[in-house]
């Protein structure tokens, strides 16, 4: 699986796209403000601080905004919902590390705050799950959960594919510049028991429901599941399917953004 379009033009500083860096991708400059948008912990804002951007992070959980102040004392991070979010000046460029897949209650919402925090001709880069994403993962998850007669899981996610991103980002007034699709197998680092803690650490909303005595069983069998297509003599991989994407705010104008009220979320 490899899908690219690389219509890059003079909007971005130029870099060898595929496999660079997202903050090489975005290139921040001296003196431009930008915002991290689900910034976690900090540490993609750090980078664009580095280069020099004034850095705005924001993410919808107060542990991680916390832990970002903690962490980034000379940095500013806020509170706020990637659906609704609203800033009092335009901002250079926005820029999202593995967190656009985990906003599912209204993706085009999520990019039409972006266009409307940009200033025309401003940049919009992003790297989240595209389509495929997690693939065996999910089958397994999905086998060990039919097995143990529970109902489909609660899966947090959301994976598009590239036509169905470019076409959300054309449609709420950006100009798409380069948009990749392509495998990137990484190893699970989130724990000894392979496909199991990475359930436990990517998809605890999906065992929320499940009862506690069945917990063990049914992550033993999603591992049993994966291991044929995820397990290696090396450890265990998860099968990643990254979308990467840059864009920039038309500059003739602005799209109309939804009207009227938005339902509230804390979760980004």
């Amino acid at each position: 699986m490899n899908w690219a379009v690389t219509t890059y033009d003079s909007a971005f500083g130029y870099v060898s796209a595929h496999g660079a860096p997202l903050v090489d991708l975005l290139d921040p400059q001296p003196g431009e403000r930008a915002i991290d948008l689900g910034c976690g912990t900090g540490a993609f804002s750090a980078e664009i601080a580095e280069r020099g951007a004034e850095v705005l992070g924001i993410d919808g959980n107060p542990d991680m905004v916390a832990q970002a102040t903690a962490m980034h004392p000379g940095l500013s991070f806020v509170l706020g919902d990637a659906h609704d979010f609203t800033v009092g000046e335009s901002f250079d460029a926005v820029a999202s590390n593995a967190a656009l897949h985990w906003m599912t209650r209204d993706p085009d919402a999520v990019i039409g705050r972006v266009h409307a925090s940009l200033r025309p001709g401003g940049r919009f880069v992003g790297e989240l799950g595209g389509a495929g994403n997690c693939a065996e993962l999910i089958v397994a998850m999905q086998t060990a959960w039919r097995v143990f007669g529970l109902g489909e899981p609660d899966l947090p996610w959301y994976f598009p594919s590239p036509a169905e991103y470019a076409t959300k980002l054309e449609e709420a007034g950006f100009t798409l510049r380069l948009l990749e699709h392509a495998d990137r197998p990484t190893r699970m680092t989130e724990g000894p028991n392979g496909a199991a803690d990475w359930v436990r650490a990517y998809a605890a909303t999906a065992l929320a429901d499940v009862p506690p005595e069945l917990v063990d069983p049914l992550l033993d069998r999603v591992n049993d599941l994966a291991a044929p297509a995820l397990r290696r003599e090396s450890g265990w991989v998860a099968d990643y399917v990254r979308l990467r994407f840059a864009a920039i705010r038309k500059p003739d104008g602005a799209v109309p953004l939804p009207t009227g009220p938005m339902p509230s979320d804390p979760q980004l």
